[in-house]
């Protein structure tokens, strides 16, 4: 009787691990839906920007086949950057994508726009006075020749990704720069980067600046050079000039 007792429960034991056996290879089996990258995804897209652009569709896959931390709805990509690429035909997982801060100064580049460091001095780069967000115009005084030079705005309306800070400790007093400091600027790949490459290398026979542009409502004067004539003419009537050309005998 005990040994009879024993194979009937050995048997319903046994029926019982093959009823879940089944039922779990039946759930594994069965469909679920998820979202699949139809393109390739670059890093610092949003997921707005993903959306819009339809980079994204809905596929079938057997549940055992679902990648894990796979999205379930695109309001997960709700203000969320993608921090590593996503490949064409692969399953989006949440690990992918990240809040803008975890992207930095990436995610402000776009397109064309660059990031560029200038070092330069505390003075120069307005150190403690700059913050990021803010926009400044790069002004320059470049040599002509020996004896002559000229000023003027070069750049306009840079973006400051990255402001200079004021040094806790005492800066290099022999330094002629007033202390070493940098900044991160974007700009354009076209005129924009070569020109301020130039500026930033050439410190021999160039001498620049940052100006802080207005926060709101910034304008811009029209294009002008400025030279030692036009400084000394500048504001003065013709009549003056002739005068003031007379008692120099020119």
């Amino acid at each position: 009787m005990i040994a009879v007792a024993l194979a009937v429960i050995a048997a319903l034991l046994t029926s019982l691990y093959v009823s879940n056996f089944k039922r779990n290879v039946r759930n594994a089996e069965s469909s679920v839906t998820v979202w699949v990258a139809s393109k390739d995804i670059s890093t610092g897209m949003t997921g707005d920007e993903i959306v819009k652009h339809k980079l994204l569709a809905k596929e079938d896959v057997a549940k055992r086949n679902v990648v894990p931390g796979a999205i379930s709805s695109l309001d997960q990509l709700d203000n969320q950057l993608v921090t590593e690429p996503i490949f064409s035909g692969e399953q989006v997982t949440a690990r992918r994508f990240g809040s803008p801060t975890e992207l930095g100064i990436r995610s402000q580049l776009k397109g064309t726009v660059r990031a560029i460091q200038v070092p330069g001095s505390t003075e120069q780069l307005l150190a403690g006075i700059l913050k990021e967000g803010d926009r400044v115009d790069v002004v320059a005084d470049a040599k002509i020749n020996q004896d002559e030079h000229f000023a003027r705005i070069q750049l306009r309306n840079l973006v400051v990704l990255k402001a200079a800070t004021v040094e806790s400790t005492t800066t290099k007093i022999s330094s002629a720069s007033g202390g070493d400091a940098s900044v991160v600027l974007a700009v354009r790949d076209d005129k924009q980067a070569q020109k301020l490459q130039w500026i930033i290398a050439d410190g021999r026979e160039v001498r620049w600046s940052l100006a802080l542009r207005a926060p709101v409502k910034a304008a811009d004067s029209p294009e002008d050079i400025e030279t030692l004539s036009t400084m000394y003419k500048d504001g003065v009537s013709q009549a003056e000039l002739n005068r003031a050309a007379g008692r120099s005998g020119r």
